[in-house]
């Protein structure tokens, strides 16, 4: 087996982040937060799914301020002043950390623009839902199934529905008529 025709390993955007998290926290218990964490958004941009871009680019500065919460948690636990400690922890590996922050999140947003990132934008502004069971399977039996009770219904204009819309008036009372002492 050459290899040539396998896809890779592939995460998921969860995965992604879980890995960038590790790496992030890894990086940042030996006081080395920015290279870990270039790495890690590099890593986990160019490891995810094509069709997992979207929810891992924007999540970069959120997964270093966590992981750096809970490192400067763990390292103020053991000082005999610990708010302080944590404090004065936090304020200095968020301050001295930003150019490396600023430089992950801009390099996982450009390698992820390259792999594909403005088609998933895309296909969330059009809104690309997924087709109806009884459209994809195009036969008077895939419709009856998808009509049957407890089934989703066609509603106005021939979209599906998977519920039941609320009584008129549940969210709002509406009162009709006038009131009987006026």
């Amino acid at each position: 087996m050459t290899g040539t025709g396998r896809a890779g390993l592939r995460l998921t955007a969860r995965g992604a982040i879980v890995m960038l998290f590790v790496i992030t926290v890894v990086g940042l218990l030996p006081k080395l937060p920015g290279p870990a964490f270039v790495a890690g958004c590099l890593a986990a941009v160019l490891l995810v799914r094509p069709r997992d871009l979207l929810p891992l680019v924007v999540t970069p500065p959120l997964v270093f301020f966590l992981a750096a919460l809970l490192v400067e948690l763990l390292r103020s636990l053991g000082s005999g002043s610990m708010l302080p400690t944590f404090g004065l922890g936090i304020f200095t590996t968020l301050s001295s950390a930003a150019p490396w922050l600023f430089a992950g999140s801009a390099l996982a947003l450009g390698v992820a623009w390259a792999r594909g990132l403005p088609a998933n934008v895309r296909e969330l502004r059009t809104g690309a839902a997924p087709e109806p069971a009884a459209a994809r399977a195009g036969t008077a039996a895939g419709a009856a199934r998808a009509t049957a009770p407890g089934r989703a219904r066609r509603g106005r204009g021939g979209r599906g529905q998977a519920f039941d819309p609320e009584p008129e008036g549940y969210f709002e009372p509406r009162v009709y008529g006038k009131a009987a002492d006026e």
